[in-house]
C-alpha cells in the first residue's frame, strides 16, 4: 500500500490561490463599501443588470453612424441603472463597426453614466475572443485551437496584449475571453475556442493570455479585465452537441475541468461566465455547489459572475427546473450568478426587486453581488475613466501585430504527412487550387468574426488573402482555380479533374463552413459527401496532391489522408492564415506547429492521449490518425540525454529535468520539446502519461540546445478516492521524445 499525503482543494496550482479579504486592496475596499453605502435597492439591482445594446438603439443600427435612441439609452441607464451593455449592433446579425463609431458609441455611455445620481460607470462587453472581432479592420489572431498548436507561451502572452490594446482603442471596457473550457469532445462546435484536450497546455495558454491582456495593472490605458469562460463543464455533452447535458463525476471535474479555471483565477482575471448547459443534471446558473461551494470557497474567486445569454429565464423556458420567471431569477442569484445577460429587457430587474421587497432574497446576498461588480470597476478603472485613454494610432492594426500574428498563424499550423519530403513545393511548379476552402478568408478565422457566425464574407477586408491569392502572390508557376462562388456551391469535379491533367500538383482545400454555438452542431464528425468525391476522383489522375484542411474541428480524413503526398492542417490561422499557409507550403517557413488534440481516425474512436491503461487493451487501442504533440517539420529534430538531477525525493519535492535538443536537418526550425510524466502505481487508476511542462525553440542546422524544467511536487498529485488531491510515495515516469526515466517519490 503506498502513503499517501494530501494538498489542500483541488489542483497543485491552487496552493497560494485562495485570497481573503484581507488580500484585497484596501483602498478599493473602502471606495466600494462607501459607494454601496450611498445607492438604492434599485441602483444595486440595476448594477447586477446587463442589456444587448440593442435596446437601447435604433433598428439597423449597424449602419447608422450614431445608433442610439438617446431616449431608451436614458431609460437604462438612468431609470434602470443597468451596470453593463454588451453586444455589437445589431443583434442576432451582430456586425464589426469602424473604430471611430465605437469610440463614439461608449463615449455617449460614459456622458449618460455621468448625469446619474452617483455616476457609477457601465462597463461594456464584447466576445474578442481572437483579437478585437467587432472592430472593423482590427488584428485577428488564429483561434484558440491554433494558439494551443503553436506551444508558444510568448505568442499567447502577445495576443492578450495586442487584443487588449485594439479593444480599449475601440473604447471597449472588457473582453469575454479567454475560453478555459477543456475541449475534449470534438464533435462540440465550440471546440476551436478552446486551447485542445489537455489540461496542463489550456492552463498555460490560457494563463499567458490572461497575463498579455491584464499586465500588472488592469486600469492601465492598454489594459482591460478578461472573463473566462464558460465555468465548468460546458465543453464535454455527451452527445457533442452545444448547450446539451455534460456527466461528469466529481473526480472528473477536478482533474481536468476546475484547473484551467483555477489558473485563470491565479492569474488574476476578475469576471467568469457561467456554463450555458448542465453537469449531472444541476444547470449551470443554478448550481450552488459549482459557483459558491467551490467558486468562491475553495477556488478563493471575489470578483463577479455574468450569466450566458437569456441562460437565466432558460431555467424556467427550457430546463423547467423553475416554475416561474421569478423563481429562475431566485435561483439563479441565490446560486451565485452576480449579474444577469438578460439581454433584451429589464425583466431581472423588475424580478430581482420584487424578490428583494418580498424577503426571497437577502439585501445582504444583493449587497455581495454588487460589492463585487463594482470592486472590478474600481479594479480597472473606470471611474476615472472618462473617455478611451488610448489614441487609435499607434494602438490599433500596427504592423508590429500584423508581423506577431502572421507568425502566429506560421506556427500553429500543423504538417502531419509529407511522403518523400514532397513539401516544400517549387515556386515555378504549376498548381491546381481547388476545393470549397480554397478562396474564402471566413473558414480560415472561424465564429466571433465581424459577425457572430463569422460567415458573411463581403465584410472580410480586402487586403487579406485566401490561401488561392496567397499562392498565386508566392509563385510564379501557372496557378489555376476550379471552385463555386462559395462553400456551398458544389466544386465542378470533371472541369477540377481535367485541370489537375494539365498542372504539376493540386493543392486540395477542404473543411468546413465556419460557425460558433448551436448552428455548429453536426451528426458526424465526416466530411460531406462532395468533399471525398472531389478528393477521390483528383487522386485518379495520378498527379500528387497537397491536401489541406480548415475548420474547427478534426474531421474524418483517413481515408483520403493516406493518398495525399502531402497533408496540412490549418484549423482556424485567422487573418493571415492564407498568407502563413502559403509561407510553409513553398517552404519560406519551416513548419513547427503540433497537435493539441488526438485527430480521431474513425467518428466514434475518441480516445484522448492521456488515456487510462484499460484503454490500451484491445480492442480499445489509442489509434489517432495523428495524436497529440504530433507535427512534422522540414528539418528533423532530435532529443537525448533526458536525465534527472535525483532519482529519489521525499513527498512535496521537486525535480529537474533536463534534456538536450538538436536540430539535425538542413534548415533552421522551432521544435516544441514536450515533458510527460506518469504514476507508475496509483490508488486511482492514472493516465499512462501526462504533459506537465513544455520549451519551443529555435535552432539552427546542427545547433544543441539543453533543455530544464522544474516539475513540482504537485505535477506529481491526483484526485484520491475521497476527492482530495493527494500525492502517493512511488514510483514516476518522465518520457521526452522516445526517451523514459523514472524516479521514486519516498515519505519524508
Amino acid at each position: 500500500m503506498k502513503s499517501k499525503i494530501y494538498l489542500p482543494f483541488l489542483f497543485s496550482i491552487f496552493l497560494a490561490s485562495k485570497v481573503d479579504a484581507q488580500g484585497l486592496d484596501q483602498a478599493i475596499e473602502e471606495k466600494v463599501q462607501t459607494l454601496l453605502d450611498q445607492m438604492t435597492l434599485e441602483e444595486k439591482v440595476g448594477q447586477m443588470t446587463q442589456i444587448d445594446v440593442g435596446v437601447v438603439t435604433v433598428m439597423d443600427g449597424q449602419d447608422v453612424p450614431q445608433p442610439f435612441d438617446m431616449e431608451r439609452l436614458s431609460d437604462a441607464i438612468i431609470n434602470h441603472h443597468i451596470g453593463s451593455i454588451l453586444n455589437a449592433p445589431s443583434t442576432p446579425n451582430n456586425q464589426a463597426q469602424p473604430i471611430e463609431k465605437w469610440r463614439s458609441m461608449t463615449q455617449t455611455i460614459r456622458t449618460m453614466a455621468q448625469q446619474t445620481r452617483l455616476k457609477i460607470p457601465v462597463i461594456y462587453g464584447i466576445d474578442a475572443i481572437h483579437g478585437a472581432t467587432y472592430t472593423q479592420n482590427s488584428t485577428l489572431f488564429p483561434q484558440a485551437i491554433n494558439m494551443a498548436a503553436t506551444f508558444n507561451r510568448d505568442l499567447s502572452f502577445k495576443e492578450g496584449e495586442i487584443a487588449s490594446r485594439e479593444v480599449k482603442a475601440s473604447g471597449i471596457d472588457w473582453n469575454f475571453s479567454p475560453v478555459m473550457d477543456i475541449g475534449r469532445q470534438p464533435l462540440w462546435p465550440r471546440l476551436w475556442e478552446t486551447y485542445g484536450e489537455d489540461v496542463y497546455l489550456a492552463s498555460s495558454l490560457g494563463r499567458a493570455f490572461i497575463e498579455g491582456h491584464q499586465g500588472d495593472n488592469m486600469s492601465a490605458a492598454d489594459k482591460a479585465p478578461t472573463c473566462l469562460k464558460h465555468y465548468v463543464g460546458y465543453s464535454f455533452p455527451l452527445n457533442g452537441k452545444d448547450r446539451t447535458p455534460a456527466w461528469i463525476g466529481e473526480r472528473m471535474l477536478r482533474e481536468y475541468f476546475l484547473p484551467s479555471f483555477e489558473e485563470g483565477i491565479k492569474a488574476g482575471a476578475p469576471t467568469i461566465m457561467v456554463n450555458s448547459a448542465e453537469v449531472d443534471g444541476i444547470p449551470g446558473h443554478a448550481n450552488y455547489q459549482y459557483l459558491t461551494t467551490i467558486l468562491r470557497g475553495e477556488l478563493g474567486f471575489t470578483g463577479f459572475t455574468v450569466s450566458d445569454w437569456e441562460d437565466i429565464i432558460r431555467l424556467y423556458s427550457r430546463d423547467k427546473i423553475a416554475a416561474s420567471p421569478r423563481e429562475a431569477v431566485k435561483m439563479a442569484v441565490l446560486a451565485g450568478v452576480d449579474m444577469s445577460m438578460v439581454p433584451f429587457n429589464f425583466s431581472f430587474y423588475d424580478l430581482l426587486l420584487e424578490l428583494v421587497h418580498s424577503g426571497d432574497v437577502p439585501v445582504s446576498r444583493i449587497d455581495e453581488a454588487v460589492t463585487r461588480i463594482l470592486r472590478v470597476k474600481y479594479q480597472t478603472g473606470l471611474f476615472e475613466r472618462n473617455e478611451p485613454e488610448i489614441l487609435v494610432s499607434g494602438n490599433f492594426a500596427t504592423k508590429e501585430a500584423e508581423a506577431i500574428n502572421r507568425q502566429a498563424a506560421q506556427e500553429s499550423i500543423v504538417l502531419v504527412r509529407n511522403e518523400k519530403q514532397f513539401l516544400p513545393l517549387s515556386k515555378k511548379t504549376s498548381i491546381l487550387v481547388t476545393g470549397p476552402t480554397a478562396n474564402l478568408l471566413s473558414v480560415m478565422n472561424g465564429g466571433w468574426t465581424l459577425t457572430w457566425q463569422g460567415d458573411n464574407e463581403s465584410l472580410y477586408p480586402k487586403d487579406k488573402l485566401t490561401l488561392l491569392k496567397a499562392i498565386e502572390q508566392k509563385t510564379s508557376g501557372k496557378v489555376t482555380y476550379v471552385g463555386g462562388k462559395n462553400y456551398q456551391d458544389e466544386i465542378n469535379i470533371e472541369q477540377a479533374v481535367n485541370e489537375a491533367r494539365q498542372h504539376d500538383v493540386v493543392v486540395l482545400a477542404l473543411g468546413e463552413k465556419t460557425y460558433t454555438e448551436t448552428i455548429g452542431n453536426i451528426d458526424t464528425l465526416n466530411l460531406p459527401f462532395v468533399q471525398i468525391q472531389l478528393a477521390k476522383a483528383l487522386f485518379a489522375t495520378g498527379k500528387p496532391v497537397v491536401l489541406v484542411t480548415f475548420g474547427g474541428r478534426p474531421r474524418i480524413i483517413t481515408e483520403i489522408a493516406k493518398q495525399a503526398n502531402a497533408v496540412v492542417l490549418g484549423f482556424l490561422p485567422g487573418m493571415e492564415g492564407g498568407v502563413a499557409m502559403a509561407d510553409i507550403l513553398f517552404g519560406d517557413v519551416n513548419p513547427s506547429g503540433k497537435l493539441p488534440i488526438s485527430y480521431p481516425r474513425n467518428t466514434n474512436d475518441i480516445v484522448h492521449y492521456d488515456h487510462k491503461p484499460m484503454e490500451t487493451f484491445d480492442p480499445n487501442q489509442y489509434n489517432p490518425l495523428y495524436p497529440f504533440g504530433y507535427g512534422l517539420s522540414y528539418s528533423q529534430f532530435e532529443t537525448s540525454g533526458l536525465r534527472l538531477d535525483k532519482t529519489q525525493i521525499n513527498i512535496g519535492d521537486n525535480i529537474e529535468v533536463s534534456v538536450e535538443v538538436k536540430n539535425s536537418g538542413k534548415i533552421t526550425g522551432k521544435e516544441a520539446v514536450l515533458v510527460y510524466l506518469n504514476d507508475v502505481v496509483a490508488s486511482v487508476t492514472r493516465p499512462t502519461k501526462q504533459l506537465k511542462a513544455f520549451a519551443k525553440v529555435d535552432l539552427k542546422s546542427n545547433e544543441t540546445q539543453t533543455l530544464h524544467f522544474d516539475l513540482s511536487s504537485e505535477a506529481m498529485s491526483f484526485i484520491g478516492v475521497d476527492m482530495k488531491r493527494r500525492i502517493e510515495a512511488g514510483e514516476f515516469k518522465v518520457m521526452v521524445g522516445s526517451e523514459s526515466v523514472n524516479f521514486n517519490v519516498n515519505e519524508k
